[in-house]
């Protein structure tokens, strides 16, 4: 490997053929994230192929327990299973890694962070530092500045989670099961459970047979608690998959300690960092997932009085993120951005 004379980091995505490692190398250029080497690392089968970044080729190679030698920085989303394997080779050979799986996530020595809400963890890292899940992140940006300025006792969430959550496989079987639908085609599911065109349905995790639970809900519960630093938040959440290709939509009503106006919120909302008020009555116009898609920012709007709450404690609102941008992608490379950088001879 060639000597780094630089001052930037050399970079490695994990998973660089996937939805989000596409997403990775489309923000950082976006963003211009200075690096001096970029490493584009995959299965096997996938070797030898090649991506393109800021007008160069780069090969893409086979991910081995070699392939870290003089990285810095390592992008991982892969899976949780590549992620255990892996990320522990890469901190051995002097990587960070910022891990999108839920591998190390609830690891109470692995920081999990949203840098508009907990950024100052990433100092307390042993190597790696988590990405939360991207319902959790969706949730958390615009509940955390409130959560600061009247802490939320109870939340209630309804996710509405885009294909591409599940993968780059989910999207393509979205698309192709509607084109088929539409040609009166019978269309067999091979990536979702169930039929995905002109449809819903609970999300596609594991559920627990004792808590009625799918995993996907388990952690938007653990995680909230974790990033929060409150283990006494009472959380309740319905997470449900809907034929929209990436970004995420939720319906929250949170309840806060002392009453609350929407005025309030909206204040909040209007200076809180990653967040985009959509909030509009009269045109009846709110957060939608063509309109967060390829933005940065978590839509926020139906923000009003929750009519259960006579106390005036509690609030609901809608919101809307890109599962690959903010829920994934440009969330570790915000964590990655605020990793101090190695001066390498």
């Amino acid at each position: 490997m060639e000597e780094n004379v630089s001052n930037d980091p050399v970079v490695a995505i994990v998973g660089v053929t996937g939805a989000v490692g596409a997403e990775f190398i489309a923000t950082m250029d976006k963003r211009g994230f200075r690096i001096s080497k970029l490493k584009a690392l995959a299965s096997a089968r996938s070797a030898g192929k090649t991506v393109s970044f800021r007008g160069q080729t780069i090969v893409i190679e086979e991910l081995t327990e070699r392939a870290f030698e003089g990285v810095d920085i390592a992008l991982f989303s892969a899976g949780s299973g590549i992620s255990k394997k892996f990320a522990p080779i890469a901190v051995k050979a002097g990587a960070v890694v910022v891990d999108n799986s839920s591998a190390f996530r609830m690891d109470p020595n692995v920081p999990l962070v949203i840098p508009e809400v907990n950024g100052n963890r990433i100092r307390d890292h042993k190597g790696i530092i988590a990405n939360p899940n991207c319902a959790a992140i969706t949730a958390l940006v615009p509940l955390w500045p409130i959560h600061q300025k009247n802490r939320i006792k109870r939340v209630i969430i309804s996710t509405y989670q885009a294909a591409s959550g599940a993968g780059a496989a989910a999207m393509d079987e979205l698309v192709e099961s509607t084109r088929a639908n539409l040609n009166g085609q019978v269309y067999t599911p091979k990536v979702m459970p169930h039929p995905y065109a002109f449809n819903l349905f609970n999300h596609n995790t594991a559920v627990d047979p004792e808590t009625g639970y799918n995993d996907e809900e388990t952690k938007v519960i653990n995680e909230t608690r974790k990033i929060f630093e409150d283990e006494k938040i009472a959380i309740g959440v319905t997470c449900v998959r809907v034929p929209v290709l990436r970004a995420h939509c939720e319906a929250i009503t949170f309840e806060c300690e002392k009453p609350i106006t929407e005025d309030q919120v909206r204040a909040i909302m209007a200076k809180a960092p990653g967040v985009k008020v959509v909030d509009d009555r009269v045109k009846n116009y709110f957060p939608m997932p063509i309109d967060a898609s390829g933005q940065d920012d978590v839509l926020v709007g139906r923000i009003r009085k929750d009519l259960s709450d006579p106390s005036g404690h509690s609030i609901s609102m809608f919101v809307a993120a890109d599962q690959l941008l903010k829920g994934a992608a440009l969330n570790a490379v915000q964590i990655a951005e605020l990793l101090p950088q190695r001066v390498m001879a």
